[in-house]
């Protein structure tokens, strides 16, 4: 421990300052180093009459504080393929032996000739330094520090930059490199005693080592391992004279003989060093000769560490956005640290490899898929993202968008730093995009999970509701009508799977009527699946059944893969592995891994997802291996889906301006020209060619079969409420355990105009709504309702739902 006892009072002026130098080298000549020390407290009370503030000896602390020195980290792919390298200070630690010898003999010879003797103080030095000091009195302090001074020294500055603010900071290094004047003196004398000190505790090899690991060699260049690597591409136990001679002559002045930036002066001071290394007897007369002769450039074959993200897409294209969302997971997450600071200080000075989720190969296939249909910087403003994770892991496999990725970026199109797969609490600026249709697949989840089945029959035609039609007991519900449309021609009583695979609006809100509309939502978020700016539940209003929150592309394929993996959910991460430079594995974000949704309500919902290829993504074609999916389209078009997976892999595609709230329709994209754009116009397409290529040839298993529970139901009588009026059947079916609808459209029948003429099933789920169609009477001509294919998705409704949530309002087409 250091001390950190303060100034008891006593101080000294400039010239007592020198008298103690001076007294210390003639104790230090008599008795040893060590006798000084102790002898200087008695020469240290001459005066105490001032009032500068140079302490004396006795009162300077006798021990060094060492921690760990700041080291580079790294970030992996999963095949160890480096992505990126964060750092305060670009440094590498190795021991004595992994350092050359021909460096260890380049760095005594130039700058502590007598280390192996002396013990912390070089006296000569110190006795030329104290006599210039008296005669002139104005110069700056010459020489006279030893490799342990100077190790000193050096640790001095690394605690000064570990100071809080700015000011300390700036404060501490001026104290640990202070070389005029009074303060120049005291520095000296605190360096050593602390020398002396650690000279004691430590072997000089040990100090040598330390010093090696911790001197700079360079503009951002520290540590012997990391100048070999940066100066000629070796490790530093490959240096040979030549090198070392070079490297060792940077110490006295990092900036002004860097190599790489006054290559005339780093020359110069380099023949300096093969000089003392001649005289000194490390080289022969030949090798001085040689090396003289040599040019620098000829020896340097620089290897530049790229710092940050952008350096990822050198190791797999597009990645340096997945590189920069493994960042904000390091300096976020409580597993590693307390607080943001200690994250943040980790990451940058913890020396850690962090090895990822990240697969090169499917990381290349979805950078190129998504840039094939959206160009970066594309016309049009729009672009295309995709996020893809692996069933029953959660690991994050790549992750793609059609940008450039550049910090700071300021306005180019097609370039941001904005990560558009992901949201809070990573990202919270204009994040995420409505989900529209993709997100009737956690209806289709409570729709099973509360009994029913893939095969009952629910009404696609009607389009006019009452918020009370609705339950919700988590808030206070609505008042008012709600009325929806279907994006295509689709309509009338259909059953659950038929309303999934052609997305029909109406009939997924009519399934609503029958659920909770909190429990749709809750469901949702326990798949990961939450607002992309609050992270808190889609709002559990009828509107979001269809989608009208914002969501990310990650958050849909981690959801999408609990259906693959048979309902199980593991929240998507990132990061595989991360070790520190102890080798020592720390603790890492868990996918903390669950069966979420029951094997049985998975499997129909696979089975269900599956007929997409017959349903909204016909046009598109089904792959040559079991897949399923659902395709997504917001309000007016503005965000297209497609969410899809197989066993192996899940992936979300979503194509959005993300800038402003405007349709994509009529516009030419990528350079082709489309009308109105669904999910399975551009995203659908996207995601078909990654999987192919990523999978192809492969073995690719399939979906278990659902079981005859989950597709059939358990199906009882429903009592015959034909010829009666809407309030006496209405009651009859409540009474027998089920919900009543009235169809929006009468039919001609010989019933008495206005009594129920048909009812949607004589058997049926208990619970399930059944739809009362009245008689217009008969021969009577029918009368028109809202008609089940009015609206397309450019004709907004005549009253929109009003929860007003995402980049706009509105409500999503089938897509």
């Amino acid at each position: 421990m250091s001390s950190s006892s303060r100034p008891r009072g006593r101080q000294v002026n400039a010239a007592q300052a020198i008298g103690l130098i001076v007294s210390f080298v003639l104790v230090a000549t008599l008795g040893g180093v060590v006798t000084a020390g102790l002898a200087l407290p008695a020469v240290a009370t001459v005066n105490t009459a001032t009032n500068l503030t140079v302490t004396g000896f006795d009162e300077l602390p006798t021990e060094l504080e060492q921690k760990n020195l700041p080291e580079k980290s790294t970030i992996l792919a999963s095949n160890g393929a480096l992505l990126a390298t964060f750092y305060a200070q670009n440094r590498v630690v190795v021991p004595l032996s992994d350092i050359s010898v021909q460096l260890q003999h380049a760095v005594i010879a130039t700058e502590d000739k007598r280390f192996y003797e002396h013990t912390g103080v070089d006296v000569t030095g110190m006795a030329r330094a104290a006599v210039l000091s008296i005669l002139k009195p104005n110069s700056q302090q010459q020489g006279a520090s030893t490799i342990t001074q100077q190790y000193v020294k050096n640790v001095l500055i690394e605690q000064a930059l570990s100071a809080d603010t700015p000011a300390e900071q700036q404060a501490g290094v001026e104290a640990a490199t202070q070389a005029q004047g009074t303060a120049g003196y005291a520095r000296k004398l605190r360096e050593a005693k602390l020398a002396i000190t650690l000279e004691q505790q430590e072997t000089k090899d040990q100090i040598l080592e330390k010093y090696l690991n911790i001197a700079p060699f360079g503009s951002s260049v520290y540590g012997a391992e990391t100048a070999a690597n940066h100066y000629f591409s070796v490790s530093a136990k490959d240096l040979t004279y030549l090198q070392a001679a070079t490297i060792a002559g940077i110490t006295q002045n990092p900036s002004a003989f860097d190599p790489t930036l006054h290559p005339e002066a780093s020359q110069g001071r380099r023949n300096i060093v093969l000089s003392l290394l001649h005289d000194q007897g490390f080289i022969t007369d030949e090798e001085y000769a040689t090396g003289i002769a040599t040019p620098l450039a000829s020896t340097l074959k620089v290897s530049q560490v790229k710092q940050g993200c952008q350096a990822a897409n050198d190791a797999a294209p597009g990645s340096a956005y997945f590189c920069d969302y493994v960042t904000k997971v390091m300096v976020s997450d409580p597993a590693f640290g307390a607080t943001k600071a200690e994250r943040l200080s980790r990451l940058y000075k913890g020396g850690l490899t962090i090895t990822t989720t990240l697969d090169p190969t499917l990381q290349a296939n979805a950078d190129q898929q998504v840039k094939a249909t959206v160009s970066v910087g594309d016309p049009s403003g729009e672009i295309q993202a995709m996020s893809v994770v692996e069933p029953g892991t959660g690991q994050v496999k790549a992750m793609a968008q059609s940008t450039d990725y550049v910090p700071g970026a300021t306005g180019t199109a097609g370039q941001t730093a904005i990560n558009y797969n992901v949201g809070y609490p990573y990202y919270s600026a204009n994040q995420g995009f409505q989900p529209g249709s993709t997100f009737k697949a956690f209806t289709l989840e409570a729709w099973l999970e509360a009994g029913h089945s893939l095969n009952d029959v629910v009404d696609g035609g009607r389009g006019n509701f009452n918020f009370s039609d609705f339950t919700a007991p988590c808030t206070t519900p609505a008042r008012g009508p709600f009325t929806v449309k279907n994006s295509e021609n689709t309509g009338g009583m259909m059953t659950v799977l038929d309303a999934t695979r052609n997305s029909v609006n109406r009939a997924f809100l009519s399934m609503a009527t029958q659920l909770d509309l909190c429990q749709i939502m809750q469901n949702a978020a326990d798949l990961g699946v939450t607002n992309a700016k609050n992270g808190k539940n889609f709002n559990p209003v009828p509107s979001d059944v269809l989608g009208t929150d914002n969501t990310t592309p990650l958050a849909m394929a981690g959801a999408f893969a609990a259906f693959a993996s048979g309902g199980i959910y593991c929240k998507p991460v990132a990061i595989l592995k991360v070790v520190d430079t102890n080798g020592t594995d720390l603790a890492i974000p868990s996918a903390d891994c669950a069966q979420t949704i029951t094997p049985d309500v998975a499997n129909a919902m696979n089975f269900a997802m599956s007929k997409v290829w017959t349903g909204t993504m016909k046009k598109v074609g089904a792959p040559d291996f079991p897949a399923a999916g659902k395709t997504g389209t917001s309000n007016n078009n503005e965000y297209t889906w497609f969410a899809g997976y197989t066993p192996r892999l899940s992936a979300a595609v979503v194509m959005a301006n993300p800038d402003a709230y405007v349709t994509p329709n009529y516009k030419v994209i990528g350079g082709k020209k489309y009308g109105v754009i669904y999910g399975s116009d551009v995203a659908g397409p996207t995601w078909k060619r990654f999987m192919v290529q990523s999978l192809e040839g492969q073995d690719n298993p399939g979906f278990a079969d659902p079981s005859d529970k989950m597709l059939y139901g358990e199906k009882v009588s429903v009592p015959s409420v034909i010829g009666s009026t809407v309030d006496v059947a209405t009651k009859a079916l409540t009474a027998a355990g089920f919900k009543a609808t009235v169809a929006d459209t009468p039919v001609t029948s010989d019933v008495p105009a206005g009594l129920v003429a048909q009812q949607s099933a004589t058997k049926a789920s208990a619970g399930s709504t059944i739809t009362l169609t009245l008689s217009a009477g008969p021969g009577a001509a029918p009368q028109p309702g809202a008609s089940a294919d009015a609206g397309l998705p450019g004709n907004p409704p005549a009253n929109p739902p009003g929860n007003g949530q995402g980049k706009g309002t509105g409500q999503p087409g089938n897509g």
